[in-house]
């Protein structure tokens, strides 16, 4: 199973996604279940190796915010149009 660290993030918008990425880093959202949809941020360079990986896609994922393990599936993963970059990832719990 792989895990990754990732941190809480309390705004949103183009302007704060933008200033992350040039902080290395990439905003991702969990949604599903019982719970609220939770925007997180991931560092790029962690993601970047998981991604090339066949099991990052298939099996669930453990990310460990705030020392809480959450299991989710990547739902969806958004590349840049012409660069080939990650920009965004959305999680489903499981």
């Amino acid at each position: 199973m792989l895990y990754l660290n990732a941190k809480v993030r309390s705004s949103r918008g183009k302007s704060v996604s933008r200033r992350l990425r040039l902080k290395n880093k990439i905003p991702a959202i969990i949604y599903g279940g019982a719970e609220k949809p939770t925007m997180i941020e991931i560092r790029y360079d962690h993601i970047l190796n998981m991604q090339d990986k066949k099991i990052f896609y298939t099996e669930p994922l453990v990310l460990v915010i705030d020392g809480k393990e959450n299991k989710v599936r990547v739902q969806e993963v958004q590349f840049h149009p012409f660069k080939l970059k990650l920009t965004h990832v959305d999680f489903i719990r499981s």
